[in-house]
């Protein structure tokens, strides 16, 4: 049986890889968002920096939403928990202290990107630079996942890995979708235009759904089929269901190794069902922002009952 203090560092070793890769998701959806303005973009760098919970922090720093700050505090700022810089430092630490775990190939490529981020975010960034960047961050954590599904064992160490991923990750996609609300929130009048449907394409490229969603769905960007290629389509790698399916699996083989079910797995299985039955139409006309927060919300308590339940200390 493995010690909590393992699965507690398996599990956040993956948490903060997701955590930086998606840090620069959300950045990405920033950035093209404030494409679409011709003047002021502060109303898209502000959604940004209220979906990272990090507006308190944000604000204690800076007094203006500009690129150059939220980009800053977002990739590079120590001082910020969740920065790319900061995540990455903590997902190498935790990946040290279960060095033993790990096989060799894994620990090499995190410890690989974390020497590559050092490197690249040494200095500001100049604001053409950010797609590469970003680019980048998001290839060097992609490497990491790649090391990590082609060597690891497919026992308990792996279990909790996945649950700190997907975990991680639905957090994201819930909190991208949730710059959208931001930013449309002050001008209800721009839903259905043309501006509505760009932001709504960046959405999709920022967590690389583009080309996938032209696949399942007409060539048009409709909100209600976006919503629900990342909320409800269990194919989709970033989408809430699918992130909950293998949340699902993942926690009832660690019941079947351990011999006992929990709180988290009850959450799990409330939350998969909901997204199993429920139809797009039910959440617009319940409210995305609500279903959205409600789902935030669950996924953390989610978080804290496997930390819980599997004694994380």
């Amino acid at each position: 049986m493995l010690l909590g203090r393992t699965a507690n560092g398996l599990y956040w070793m993956n948490r903060y890889i997701e955590r930086a890769e998606n840090m620069a998701r959300l950045v990405d959806a920033g950035l093209r968002m404030a494409l679409t303005r011709t003047q002021d973009a502060s109303e898209e760098w502000t959604s940004v920096i209220i979906s990272s919970v990090s507006d308190v922090a944000f604000a204690n720093k800076y007094s203006e939403y500009t690129a150059a700050n939220v980009t800053d505090f977002l990739l590079r700022d120590i001082s910020n928990p969740s920065s790319v810089m900061s995540s990455i430092e903590t997902a190498r630490t935790n990946a040290r202290m279960v060095r033993t775990a790990l096989t060799r190939e894994t620990w090499e490529s995190i410890n690989e990107a974390w020497m590559a981020l050092k490197r690249m975010l040494a200095k500001p960034i100049d604001e053409r630079e950010l797609p590469a960047v970003l680019d980048a961050i998001k290839r060097e954590t992609a490497l990491i996942r790649g090391a990590f599904y082609g060597t690891m064992l497919r026992n308990e160490i792996f279990d909790f890995s996945q649950l700190g991923t997907y975990v991680e990750r639905a957090d994201n996609t819930a909190r991208i979708l949730d710059v959208k609300y931001y930013v449309l929130l002050p001008s209800i009048s721009w839903v259905g235009s043309t501006l509505d449907n760009y932001q709504w394409e960046s959405i999709l490229r920022s967590v690389s759904a583009h080309r996938s969603y032209r696949w399942n769905y007409d060539a048009t960007y409709k909100p209600s089929n976006i919503a629900d290629y990342l909320i409800l389509n269990g194919r989709m790698p970033r989408s809430l269901a699918f992130c909950y399916r293998f949340i699902s699996e993942h926690l009832n083989l660690l019941a079947d190794d351990y011999g006992a079910r929990h709180a988290c797995h009850e959450t799990s299985t409330k939350t998969r069902s909901l997204l199993k039955v429920g139809s797009i139409k039910d959440i617009f006309d319940a409210g995305l922002h609500e279903f959205l927060s409600d789902f935030i919300r669950d996924n953390t308590r989610l978080g804290n009952e496997i930390a819980q339940d599997y004694r994380f200390y």
